[in-house]
């Protein structure tokens, strides 16, 4: 299972943008699709999460601004970034629950991070 994400860039304060992952592999399902990122010198937070039927939870310091989506049929998470802030750079990690076989636990899997830098 490979996550593809893409979609970063730099930005100027106020600005919008748009992060896509896209899951490709030997997998039957996917459950729960998520967003997390890490800052220089801090953990790795979650910024937003969809569940397979489009549930979805946000870190207060977002809301409002973020929507995350899916598209199951193409296996790719999306997340509209909207109003950002110097505050939300980072680096930004796709994450999906996927159940590799059925009958198989699930389990985590990250994309490779895509940097995002608002400017002042």
């Amino acid at each position: 299972v490979q996550l593809q994400a893409s979609g970063g860039g730099l930005v100027q304060a106020g600005g919008s943008l748009r992060l896509s992952c896209a899951s490709s592999g030997r997998f039957v399902s996917i459950n729960d699709m998520g967003w997390y990122h890490q800052a220089p010198g801090k953990q790795r937070e979650l910024v937003a999460v969809i569940s397979r039927g489009g549930y979805t939870k946000y870190v207060d310091s977002v809301k409002g601004r973020f929507a995350i989506s899916r598209d199951n049929a193409k296996n790719t998470v999306y997340l509209q970034m909207n109003s950002l802030k110097p505050e939300d750079s980072a680096v930004y990690y796709c994450n999906a629950d996927v159940r590799v076989m059925w009958g198989r636990d699930t389990r985590d899997y990250w994309g490779q991070g895509t940097q995002v830098t608002v400017s002042s």
